[in-house]
């Protein structure tokens, strides 16, 4: 048994050694004197292991009562959380009227292109008269070919005709005696006959010969290569000094009346949509000036493996418009109605287009659209929207859907 001893207030620690043999020390305050209470080791009896138990888990449960009660009052001081609730901007669209535009791309060329060759019997390029870039008159001498023989021979047939004149001549007065004979019994009639024949005869052989003539004439004419209309000229592709004939080719392309197209290409459901007179503006590249133009042709055919056709934009003549170069064009197809946003609305991602919309509950609500035309106006919005909702304005980059918001309207411009 433990001796007690009365002592003043004492510190107590629990020591707990290998020998698991618990003793209570303690430390009387200014002196040395020491009491100890040792307790049984575990084979005592049971109930005073259960007493310092049930003494340490008293101990632990005053502990965290204490713990407790000072952070319920730190807690109760802070107050309650409010939430905090972002402000953003939002507008109704509406629908307005926008042009329905189409964007396509193609090659500039002459409206009409024509091919300029060898209409004669050709021969050895004496002269080109004209270069590349030049206007041209109906029937101007592009180029002139060698006649020396041809010449020559239109000399020959030019004699052929004086001779046959003369002999025309010489019949008719031989007929003209004739008839001074006939009456007065020195010639029968039917001498007459005869000088009446001859005289015709020559008179035929006259005709012939001019016609010769003629004939040889405009064969030297058709040497000349001349323009068949007037235009511009395009590609020359001759020279002098260069024998050519009627299978030579093409020696100069032209433009009929300098008139130019863009030929641009179009799919399908957009050509479906698009009418011969609407308008356009073609941008030749390398440039950024747009040329007014007009549809004077869409293809009634579609091509079965590019799925697309040609819309061909006539277009006035202008030094930067090169047949063969590549133009961007934009085409006014019709006018719409459609919701017109401000490019800070719309938001995409791997999924599309977006904007966000505020729903009645003022939570943030992700919408799928489908964009059109980009214009200084804004972006028309071709399906997801019909114009009542309340879009967001800006900051969508940052909004989540399900958020709750704080909407501020502003008014459609």
């Amino acid at each position: 048994m433990a001796k007690r001893v009365e002592t003043r207030p004492v510190e107590i620690g629990i020591v707990t050694r290998m020998n698991y043999e618990t003793k209570t020390v303690g430390q009387i305050d200014g002196g040395e004197h020491e009491d100890q209470l040792v307790l049984p080791d575990y084979t005592a009896p049971s109930h005073r292991r259960r007493n310092i138990i049930i003494a340490v888990v008293v101990v632990l449960a005053i502990i965290g009562a204490v713990f407790a009660f000072k952070g319920g009052k730190k807690d109760a001081a802070a107050g309650p959380v409010v939430e905090q609730v972002p402000t953003v901007s939002v507008m109704v669209p509406g629908r307005k009227t926008v042009d329905r535009t189409i964007s396509a791309t193609g090659t500039i060329a002459a409206r009409r292109e024509m091919p300029v060759g060898v209409a004669g019997e050709g021969g050895m390029i004496t002269r080109v008269l004209v270069e590349p870039g030049q206007w041209v008159a109906a029937g101007q001498v592009l180029a002139t070919v060698d006649r020396s023989v041809q010449t020559e021979t239109a000399a020959s047939l030019a004699a052929s005709v004086s001779v046959a004149r003369s002999d025309e001549t010489i019949a008719q007065a031989e007929l003209d005696r004739a008839k001074q004979l006939v009456d007065r019994g020195f010639i029968s009639k039917a001498d007459l006959q005869r000088k009446a024949a001859t005289r015709d005869a020559a008179a035929a052989r006259v005709k012939v010969a001019q016609a010769t003539l003629g004939e040889a004439r405009a064969r030297n004419g058709r040497l000349d290569i001349r323009a068949p209309a007037a235009g511009l000229v395009l590609t020359r592709g001759v020279e002098s000094g260069q024998v050519v004939g009627a299978g030579t080719g093409v020696l100069f392309r032209m433009a009929a009346d300098g008139q130019m197209e863009m030929r641009a290409q179009l799919s399908e459901a957009d050509l479906a949509g698009l009418h011969a007179g609407a308008r356009a503006t073609v941008v030749p590249v390398g440039t950024t000036q747009g040329f007014p133009g007009q549809v004077w042709q869409v293809s009634p055919v579609i091509d079965p493996q590019s799925r697309q056709g040609i819309a061909r934009i006539a277009v006035a003549y202008d030094p930067a418009l090169r047949p063969g170069g590549f133009a961007a064009a934009t085409i006014v197809g019709g006018a719409t109605q459609a919701p017109l946003l401000p490019d800070s609305a719309l938001q995409s991602d791997e999924k599309g287009s977006f904007v966000y919309i505020i729903g009645a509950d003022d939570k943030a609500v992700r919408r799928d659209i489908k964009i059109g035309q980009v214009s200084d106006a804004g972006v028309t919005i071709l399906s997801g929207l019909d114009g009542t909702e309340r879009v967001v304005l800006s900051a969508g980059g940052f909004l989540a859907p399900g958020q709750k918001v704080k909407p501020v309207t502003k008014k459609a411009s």
